[in-house]
């Protein structure tokens, strides 16, 4: 049986530039997450801790900030046990990259020994005798591969050891979504692989999942680096367990979430014919303070003509009550009743041209200039229509 720690995408060293004065913080948080990765890794006793890329923000990093993360590899070197780092799309091994400003493996004291190993370009795998395995790795000079770190990778010929396992910073391919990622791998490339397990990174919430007879998973970021990553904040313990059976070596692979980071993220919809006031929302959201977490806020529905609902001001009033608050109104102004005017009249055109206006800025996700519109296409055709309006 082996025992394994799979961590990715610690982001040491984050700069958070969406977080102002909390960007300090948060890099402690992130910081405090990974010293809680290896004390979960210490208490586990596990045999080896995989580090699927990222382990840095970037390559450009004070030497103490290295030290620091360093010294708690070591910590666990000091109780033997081994440590497989992948480096990732921040952290990439080329010309200027930090495992080659720093040797990492000497700064945790484990000259001379396969107790901590960075993998590279020229040594894209490594073989850990004393506990039955081989960990593969391919990864590139470049940030954008050349090709599927995966590309003819096939270890069901590899009687090296009982248990293959591989350790990358890629995306799993999905049509229209990852075209554009630096690494991409595919769900066929894995099954063809032959791998017992697929340690992931790249993606920072946390998931499973299986491609023939392997076992893959992000464990996701040990702590949050963004407002959207509700599935972060977790490492994977993995256990690898062989019974030999009457005609082949049965492989039982079992994957178990925990919780080390602080941060909680949470989404919340209100509708806006239920907010009542701008007042009464913030006071709705200061019940839920909590330095810990991160809300992020979208009102609904139709918004009441009477609500008048600024939502940097609500931001700003709350700003102190949480890690990170974000409002987002993307309620819709309620139309005049009645049958739309035809497009030949000055009315109708107006009307038309709006429409279209918004449709055009919804789709690229401008719910700011999109919200603009609507008011304005509610207030025109007020006008157009002879209304008298109280402004």
């Amino acid at each position: 049986m082996l025992r394994l720690l799979h961590t990715a995408d610690v982001h040491l060293g984050a700069r958070h530039a969406d977080l102002g004065d909390r960007a300090a913080t948060q890099r402690e948080r992130q910081f405090a997450a990974f010293v809680a990765t290896v004390d979960l890794a210490l208490a586990e006793k596990v045999d080896l801790v995989l580090i699927a890329g990222d382990l840095f923000d970037s390559n450009v990093q004070p030497r103490r900030s290295v030290e620091r993360a360093a010294a708690q590899l070591k910590r666990l070197v000091d109780a033997r046990i081994r440590i497989v780092i992948a480096p990732g799309t921040h952290d990439v091994f080329d010309r200027s990259s930090i495992y080659r400003a720093y040797d990492l493996p000497a700064l945790a004291g484990a000259v001379g020994s396969d107790l901590v190993t960075v993998l590279d370009p020229d040594h894209p795998e490594v073989f850990l005798r004393s506990l039955d395995v081989v960990v593969h790795g391919r990864c590139f000079p470049t940030k954008r591969a050349p090709h599927s770190p995966l590309l003819d990778l096939d270890v069901s010929t590899d009687d090296r050891a009982t248990w293959h396992v591989g350790l990358l910073h890629a995306a799993l391919a999905i049509e229209g979504r990852t075209d554009g990622d630096d690494v991409v791998i595919t769900s066929a490339e894995i099954e063809a692989s032959h791998l017992d397990y697929l340690a992931l990174g790249h993606w920072h919430s946390t998931s499973k999942g299986r491609a023939g007879k392997t076992t893959y998973a992000y464990s996701g970021a040990p702590e949050p680096v963004a407002l959207d990553q509700d599935r972060a904040g977790n490492v994977l313990l993995v256990t690898l367990d062989a019974a030999e059976g009457k005609a082949e070596t049965r492989k039982r692979i079992v994957v178990e979430e925990r919780k080390v980071g602080r941060t909680r993220f949470e989404r919340l919809q209100l509708d806006a014919a239920t907010v009542g006031s701008q007042p009464s929302l913030v006071a709705k959201l200061a019940d839920r303070a909590d330095p810990d977490l991160m809300l992020d806020v979208e009102l609904i529905g139709i918004r009441p003509d009477e609500l008048d609902v600024h939502v940097d001001e609500i931001e700003t009033e709350l700003a102190d009550r949480f890690l990170k608050l974000r409002v987002r109104d993307r309620a819709t102004s309620p139309l005049p009743e009645g049958p739309v005017a035809s497009p030949d009249t000055v009315l109708g055109a107006f009307v038309r041209d709006l429409e279209a206006q918004i449709a055009e800025l919804e789709a690229s996700d401008d719910d700011a200039g999109a919200g603009e519109l609507r008011d304005a296409l509610r207030l025109g055709r007020l006008l157009l229509s002879g209304a008298e309006l109280t402004l």
